[in-house]
C-alpha cells in the first residue's frame, strides 16, 4: 500500500474538494431549476440557459487549460480558478433575474472548467511514476461520485431552503480550497513558458465548442434542426472546428497540443473516455428522469438510491489503482470486466417493472458502481502514462474534454431516443385499444362511475376516464422506452470488449523506480 505523508494528503484533499466544486455544481442545479422558475419568472426556455451557459463556458476552459496553466503557472491558475468559480457563486445565489443568473452561471463555468484537469495534472505529478493509477483512482473518485452526489445534495436544499443554497454552499469550501491551494499545492517541476496565444485559433475554438454544445443542450427541445439557429450553429461547429484543427496542427507552439492524439495509447484511451462519458453522464441522466418521472420518486429519494453505487465505486477505485500497481494482469482486461459488468447492469435494469420500489435499484446501480471503478481507472492510466512533463497538463485536458463531449452527445442522443420511442410504443399500444372492445368499455364505465360518484357530470366523468387511460397508456409506453434503452445501452457496451485489444501490440519494460513495468503499451 502506498504511504501518504501530511503533506501528501493535503493535497489530495484540497485538489478533490475543489474538483468534486466543478463536479456537483453540474448535477446539483437541475434539481432547483423549477423552484428558480418560479422565484426568478422565467421560462421553461429560459431557465434552460442556466444549464446550457455553465457547459458551454465549461467545455471551452477544460480544453483551454493546459495553456491556461503553463501561462500563469499550474498552482496560481488552479487557485485562480477556485476563486473565480466560488466569487461567481455568491453572484449567481445574489442574482434578481434570469438572465443575470445565466451571465454569472458564464463565469462560474470558466471558473470550474480550470478545476477539473488541474486537479487530475496536479494528482499525477504528486505521485510517483508507478503509483500512477492509483493518483487517477484519487481523481476518478470525485469525477464519478460528483454527478451521482449533486441530486442528493440539491434534493436536500430544494426540500428544506432556497434555491440560492444551491451556490452559496460552494463558499466555505471554494474558501478553504484557495487556501490550502496556495500553501501546500507546489508549481510544476516541468514548467515550461506557454506559446504566445493565437487569436484566431481561440476564436474557432469558441465557436466550434460553443456551438455544438448549445446543439446539444438545446436541439432536442427545438426539435433539432427544425429550428434555424440549431442550423446555423451546427454548421458553424463544424467549420470552425475544421480551421481550428487545421490551424493548431500547422502551430509548432499550438495553444491546444493536438499532436497528443500521435500517441495510439493516448489516443486510444482517450476514445473510450468519450464513451465512458456517453455511459457515465448518460445513466446518471436516464435513472432520475425514469425514478422522479415514472415511479414518482422525489428528488431526495432518487438521490439516496444512487448513493449506493456511488460508494461501489469509491471502494473499488483505490482498489484497481493499487492493483494496478502490481502490474500483474494489463489494464485493459480490468476495463474489459467493468465493460461486461455494465452490461449486466444494464440487463438488471430492464428487466424492472413499474410495480418497483426503491430497493430494487439497490444490486443494480452496485454493479454499475463496480464496473465504473474497473473501466475508468485503467483506461485513464493508460492513456496518460506516458505523457511527460508539460505534455500533462494539455493531456488531461483533452481528455477531460473529450469525456465531458461524450457526456453531452449522450444526453441529446438518449433525451432524443427517449422522446421518439416512447410514441412508437404509445402508438402501438394504443392501436390495440378502441372504443367497441369490451375490456375498454369496462374500464371506461368503472373510471366514469367513480368521477360521477365525486360530483362530476357524465360528460366530464367521460372524458376524464379516457383522459386516465391515456395516461396509463403514456407510461407503459414510456416503461418499454426504458427497457429498450437499457438493454441497448448494454450491448453498446458489450462490443466495445473487442476494442480493447487495441490497446496490445508490442512488449516493452519500463524500469521506474527499480521496477520493471511488463505491460504490453502502445506507442
Amino acid at each position: 500500500m502506498a504511504k501518504f505523508s501530511s503533506d501528501k494528503i493535503i493535497v489530495i484533499f484540497t485538489v478533490i474538494s475543489a474538483a468534486l466544486l466543478q463536479l456537483i455544481d453540474t448535477s446539483i442545479v437541475n434539481v432547483s431549476l423549477t423552484q428558480m422558475m418560479g422565484n426568478l419568472g422565467a421560462t421553461f426556455e429560459e431557465i434552460g440557459w442556466v444549464i446550457t451557459g455553465y457547459a458551454v463556458s465549461n467545455v471551452i476552459m477544460i480544453t483551454l487549460s493546459g495553456w491556461m496553466s503553463s501561462k500563469f503557472g499550474r498552482k496560481y491558475y488552479f487557485a485562480g480558478s477556485i476563486i473565480l468559480f466560488t466569487i461567481a457563486s455568491v453572484l449567481c445565489g445574489m442574482s434578481t433575474n434570469v438572465w443575470e443568473l445565466v451571465f454569472f452561471r458564464v463565469i462560474q463555468g470558466i471558473g470550474g472548467g480550470g478545476l477539473l484537469s488541474t486537479a487530475q495534472a496536479i494528482l499525477i505529478e504528486t505521485f510517483p511514476k508507478e503509483e500512477i493509477g492509483l493518483a487517477n483512482a484519487i481523481y476518478g473518485l470525485g469525477v464519478i461520485i460528483g454527478p451521482a452526489l449533486g441530486p442528493t445534495l440539491g434534493g436536500y436544499i430544494t426540500d428544506n431552503m432556497n434555491w440560492q443554497w444551491v451556490f452559496y454552499i460552494n463558499v466555505p469550501f471554494g474558501i478553504l480550497a484557495t487556501v490550502l491551494t496556495l500553501m501546500y499545492v507546489q508549481e510544476s517541476r516541468h514548467k515550461v513558458e506557454a506559446p504566445r496565444m493565437d487569436w484566431l485559433a481561440l476564436a474557432m475554438l469558441i465557436a466550434a465548442i460553443g456551438s455544438l454544445q448549445i446543439v446539444l443542450e438545446k436541439g432536442q427541445s427545438e426539435d433539432w434542426f427544425e429550428a434555424r439557429y440549431i442550423t446555423i450553429l451546427a454548421i458553424v461547429a463544424v467549420f470552425a472546428g475544421v480551421i481550428f484543427v487545421v490551424r493548431e496542427l500547422r502551430k509548432s507552439n499550438p495553444i491546444v497540443n493536438l499532436r497528443l492524439f500521435n500517441n495510439r495509447s493516448f489516443t486510444t484511451g482517450t476514445v473510450f473516455n468519450f464513451v465512458l462519458g456517453f455511459g457515465l453522464y448518460g445513466t446518471t441522466l436516464v435513472i432520475p428522469i425514469f425514478c422522479q418521472g415514472l415511479l414518482g420518486f422525489t428528488a431526495m429519494q432518487t438521490g439516496l438510491i444512487m448513493l449506493p453505487g456511488s460508494i461501489a465505486t469509491a471502494i473499488m477505485m483505490p482498489v484497481v489503482g493499487t492493483l494496478l500497481k502490481k502490474k500483474y494482469i494489463h489494464p485493459a482486461l480490468y476495463a474489459g470486466m467493468g465493460l461486461i459488468l455494465f452490461f449486466i447492469f444494464s440487463y438488471g435494469m430492464s428487466q424492472l417493472n413499474t410495480q418497483i420500489g426503491e430497493e430494487d435499484f439497490f444490486w443494480p446501480l452496485i454493479i454499475r458502481g463496480l464496473a465504473m471503478g474497473l473501466i475508468f481507472i485503467p483506461l485513464t492510466t493508460i492513456s496518460l502514462a506516458n505523457l511527460k512533463g508539460a505534455e500533462i497538463p494539455q493531456g488531461t485536458a483533452l481528455s477531460n474534454m473529450v469525456r465531458q463531449l461524450g457526456g453531452s452527445i449522450g444526453i441529446a442522443v438518449i433525451t432524443t431516443y427517449i422522446s421518439t420511442d416512447t410514441y412508437r410504443h404509445y402508438e402501438a399500444l394504443n392501436s390495440n385499444i378502441n372504443a367497441i372492445q369490451p375490456e375498454t368499455l369496462d374500464r371506461v364505465k368503472m373510471l366514469t362511475g367513480a368521477f360521477v360518484s365525486k360530483g362530476y357530470d357524465i360528460a366530464s366523468a367521460t372524458k376524464g376516464a379516457y383522459g386516465i387511460i391515456a395516461r396509463n397508456i403514456y407510461v407503459q409506453a414510456t416503461f418499454l422506452t426504458y427497457k429498450d434503452l437499457f438493454v441497448y445501452l448494454g450491448f453498446f457496451f458489450l462490443l466495445l470488449i473487442p476494442l480493447l485489444i487495441m490497446f496490445k501490440e508490442k512488449k516493452k519494460k519500463l524500469v521506474e523506480h527499480d521496477e520493471v513495468m511488463e505491460w504490453d503499451v502502445v506507442e
